[in-house]
């Protein structure tokens, strides 16, 4: 069973927003972490998620405008109304928890204004397991001062699905470059003692090179809110996306879901970037020898596929020498990336070794070297 009651904001039409009352104390059923089931915080009761027997399903990229969306940009704030105390809560999210008695919220994703998820990666870890994640990340930070080893518990910690999207391309790459060929020749040259010696020099000779390349792209991610930075979500991953689940609401009960503020056009924009480096790596394997120059690459894309995935990352913060830090936690595998502090003083001693190992060395390698010249002309 499940309540549904929401307001849109001023001059946008209703958003529908769920909630899960629990079969035992009439309490909200929260999605547990690691389980396919709805679980009561308070007493206990569980209840299954029932399978729909939906497939997560790959929408074709050509078939983008004849969907049912609104642009980003003029969607406003959802306003949610508890149905446990009649509270109002305006925010941008797909999922939320009521502002003043915690009750999950989750909007009817078809009533959004947006794209619908077609899959969700379900979060495996829970509070326990992302506080021993964060510990032991914290604990073993190189050039971090002594003091953050101590750092045993999170300031706080919140259970977001971000939305991502993948897309799928098989693409067809005509290159132009050049391919270089080594070769030596023999070259004399006066040591520092004063001796000819030779050596081997290599050049490079180099031809016109084309041709073509393909290759099939699947799942290429690419962030769907700006809302943290791409660089850090990218250190999250990989991602076991064959572990996704055709959407449900239920995933996301007790626990907060971004909308996608990247439109589907702009996030292909940044899948084919992300493409383009695999591409010329294809390029240069195709044109082989021993060196290459990629001059220019024409790529079409075929067959492009797209849709909307929701992935569990825990947002957390520590607090260290009166500041707060933030740390992102993959809330499937449980790696662990954020901002950490450095010790100066633990830096500057390792510069001060490395130079007084250098120093040593040389000072062994010089002595070195003048043992064996008097050696040599001694024997002369």
């Amino acid at each position: 069973m499940t309540d549904q009651h929401a307001q849109g904001a001023p001059g946008q039409a209703p958003v529908a927003a769920t909630t899960y009352p629990c079969g035992g104390c009439g309490a909200r059923l929260e999605f547990a972490p690691g389980q396919s089931v709805l679980q009561c915080p308070y007493c206990g009761f569980r209840q299954e998620i029932a399978a729909t027997g939906r497939q997560i399903r790959e929408i074709a990229y050509a078939d983008l405008p004849s969907l049912p969306r609104k642009p980003v940009g003029s969607i406003g704030a959802y306003v949610f109304v508890c149905q446990r105390c009649a509270a109002r809560t305006e925010t941008d999210e797909t999922a939320s928890v009521c502002q003043f008695c915690g009750a999950p919220l989750v909007i009817d994703p078809a009533a959004s204004g947006q794209i619908v998820p077609e899959g969700v990666l379900p979060f495996e870890l829970d509070r326990g397991a992302v506080r021993t994640a964060v510990r032991s990340w914290t604990s073993s930070r190189w050039f971090a001062p002594s003091a953050l080893k101590k750092v045993s518990d999170t300031e706080s910690m919140k259970s977001t699905y971000l939305p991502h999207w993948t897309y799928d391309s098989r693409t067809v790459s005509q290159y132009a470059g050049q391919r270089g060929e080594h070769y030596y020749t023999t070259e004399t040259y006066t040591d520092s003692d004063g001796r000819q010696q030779t050596r081997q020099v290599q050049h490079t000779r180099w031809y016109p090179a084309h041709g073509t390349v393909e290759r099939t792209f699947d799942d290429v991610l690419v962030p769907g809110s700006g809302v943290l930075p791409t660089d850090k979500l990218d250190d999250l991953a990989p991602w076991p996306l064959e572990r996704a689940a055709p959407f449900q609401p239920e995933f996301l009960a007790g626990h907060f879901a971004l909308r996608y503020d990247v439109e589907p056009e702009n996030g292909f924009d940044e899948a084919r970037n992300r493409m383009a480096p695999v591409i010329a790596e294809d390029c240069r394997r195709d044109i082989g020898g021993d060196e290459q120059r990629v001059q220019s690459v024409d790529t079409r894309h075929n067959d492009v596929t797209f849709k909307l995935m929701l992935l569990p990352v825990w947002i957390a913060s520590y607090v260290y020498a009166g500041k707060t830090w933030q740390v992102l936690v993959n809330g499937r595998t449980g790696e662990v990336h954020g901002e950490r502090p450095w010790s100066k003083v633990k830096i500057a001693l390792t510069v001060l070794v490395t130079l007084i190992v250098i120093a040593v060395i040389a000072y062994f390698v010089a002595a070195h070297r003048g043992g064996s010249a008097q050696h040599s002309a001694a024997s002369t």
